[in-house]
């Protein structure tokens, strides 16, 4: 079974850059893709962005606007997301997941237990 454990995540100041770690515990964890996504206090989760095992990337457009990106590193079994000029409404509790597909949330199987960012001055 496939483990995942994020981190990453603290209390920033708005206006910096962040970079979150998902790293999986399976060799196979190649064969799978990986999206994060997000839940802000009082709202639902939402998907960010996804990476499949191919290299292929699926963004969200209702999230993104240029600051977050997602990249693989194969070799150490570890999924980044890197977000930029983070505002206080980034504050959220963000997860990583793995599923066979980006297609959504409901693909995703194996998900790991979250870290919070919490932007505030």
């Amino acid at each position: 079974q496939l483990q995942l454990v994020e981190s990453g995540g603290g209390l920033v100041q708005p206006g910096e850059s962040l970079r979150l770690s998902c790293a999986a515990s399976a060799s196979s964890f190649e064969g799978y893709a990986i999206g994060w996504f997000r839940q802000s206090p009082g709202k639902e989760r939402e998907r960010i962005s996804c990476i499949g095992h191919a290299g292929d990337v699926t963004n969200s457009p209702d999230v993104l606007k240029g600051r977050f990106t997602i990249s693989r590193l194969w070799k150490e079994n570890t999924v980044y997301l890197r977000i930029f000029n983070l505002k206080p409404e980034d504050t959220a509790v963000y997860y990583c997941a793995a599923g066979a597909t980006c297609d959504g949330e409901r693909d995703m199987n194996y998900w790991g237990k979250g870290t919070l960012v919490t932007v505030s001055s």
